[in-house]
This record gives structure tokens, sequence and C-alpha cells, in this order.
């Protein structure tokens, strides 16, 4: 399970501005995001468990996310592993709409999922651009227009409590401040359950809407694993910090176990990386 709010701007000071939380029991193994030896050029976390990952980028502005969609019913255990929809859009060239279009054909091969991914600044092989696509109804693939996004275990944009406070939260993020990641990062670790009133109807028993309601989640088995926030500015710049959590103790603390910050200018076709 996993909360995601992004400004999606192409062509501005800004053209993403990310911010994510991702959920997992602590007793799966993960490692926090790193440049990948096996795929030069990807940095991302790692499921250690299935191989896949959650989110990352690259060095050629190439982004992907994924959340689980919540409805309740048992997962298929045969099912394909979600985590290498990301992790094989990510080491690979395929352009974004031909991927995700591939991805929402294939799409009953998973569990249920929701997928962004696009090229920040775009290539000499296709424009800027980011995709949504899920296999669920309303999940259809298709192009994002500029605007503010929210994601969390249900298609994109479904009214949440959580995703609603946190596309507020965004919305009135200045993106000049200094204390950007700061800030963020309070954001995505605010611990407020929803009104039981306000609570989706998933599938799941009413304790674990409330348990799973807030945006930052601490229970002694489960909980927000890892905090990211990701800026890419016009220049090709981008910089994303992650904080990671391996343990309900260090989660309710608000100290991560492992703090990752990444910096680098987006690499163009024929250009060393930098």
């Amino acid at each position: 399970m996993c909360l995601i709010a992004f400004s999606w701007m192409p062509g501005s000071d800004m053209p993403l501005l990310l911010l994510a939380n991702r959920d997992e029991f602590y007793a799966r193994p993960t490692a926090p995001a790193e440049w990948w030896a096996e795929a030069p050029g990807v940095w991302a976390g790692r499921d250690l468990q299935a191989g896949g990952t959650w989110m990352g980028v690259t060095q050629t502005g190439r982004f992907a996310a994924l959340t689980n969609f919540r409805d309740g019913r048992a997962l298929r255990l045969a099912a394909s592993s979600r985590g290498h929809l990301v992790a094989d859009f990510l080491a690979g060239d395929v352009p974004t709409d031909v991927y995700m279009r591939g991805v929402s054909a294939n799409g009953g091969a998973y569990n249920g999922f929701n997928l962004v991914a696009g090229s920040i600044y775009g290539t000499a092989a296709e424009p800027a651009q980011l995709w949504y696509c899920g296999n669920q109804p309303g999940g259809q693939a298709r192009a994002l227009a500029p605007g503010l996004y929210g994601l969390s275990n249900a298609v994109l944009d479904t009214p949440w409590p959580k995703l609603t406070r946190l596309k507020a939260r965004l919305a009135g993020v200045s993106t000049g401040n200094d204390d950007l990641i700061d800030a963020s990062m309070a954001f995505l670790s605010d611990p407020t359950p929803a009104e039981d009133d306000a609570l989706p109807a998933t599938g799941v028993p009413l304790e674990r809407e409330r348990m799973l309601s807030p945006i930052f989640i601490v229970t002694p088995e489960y909980g927000t694993r890892a905090q990211t926030v990701l800026r890419a500015d016009g220049s090709g710049r981008i910089d994303a910090t992650e904080r990671s959590y391996e343990s309900a103790a260090a989660a309710k603390a608000l100290l991560p176990d492992t703090l990752r910050r990444m910096r680098f200018r987006v690499q163009r076709p024929g250009e060393a990386p930098r």
C-alpha cells in the first residue's frame, strides 16, 4: 500500500515535484534507494523478496512509480510481480506510450496495481510525457495533462481522505522554498487517521481501514517503510531524498534507519554521465 501526490508541469521551472510514502510489512526485506549495478543509470529502492521496485528514476530522466490496488480479495500467489513493471520500464528504453499500452493489455497477469511512468524531459525518441495505467475499472492507459495528481490504493485521483490532504499540501508548496524537503517530509509524516464516516469501503474490515487511513502509517507489523521527495527542475537537475524505516519503533520516533540523497543532471542522448 502506498501514497503518491505529484505536480506534473512539463516545460516549467519544476516539471515534476513528487511526494510519496511506501507502506509495507516490516518483515519484507527491502534495500534503500541506490544506483543499480546491473542496470547502470537506474536509481531506486529494491524489494528483495520479489526483485522489483516501487519507484525510481534514471540518468536519462525516465521515471516510474507503482501502488497496489486494494479491494479486499485474496492475492493470487501465482500472479506476476508488480514491482517488475517499474524495474523493467526504468531499465529499458521502450517509449512510454508503447510500454504503458503493453502493460494495460497484459494487466490481468498481475494483482491490482496502478502505474505512473514517463520521460520527465523527453528524449530523441519521445516527448516529455507521463502516463498512467492500472488493471482495474477506470485504469485505462492514458497520457497525463499538466496538473496536480494523487494516487493511493484506488484508481488515479480517487478522493480518499489522506490523498486529498496530501494533494492540498502539495498544492500549497513553494517550489523555491529552501525548506522544501523538510516541509514535504513533514507532510508525509502526518499520522492523523480519517474519521470513520470518511473511510473508503474497499472490502477489508473497518479496523484495518482505520489503520490504513493516515498519510503516515505505524503499526507493530506494518507501516510506512520509505518516504520520498523527488523534484526535477527546468534545467534538467533531479534531486531525490529518501528516508527508510526498518521497524515500527524507528517509524514512530521518525528516526530513519537510512537517509539517502541523490542529485544529478539528466544525461541527454550522446552525453557522458555527469
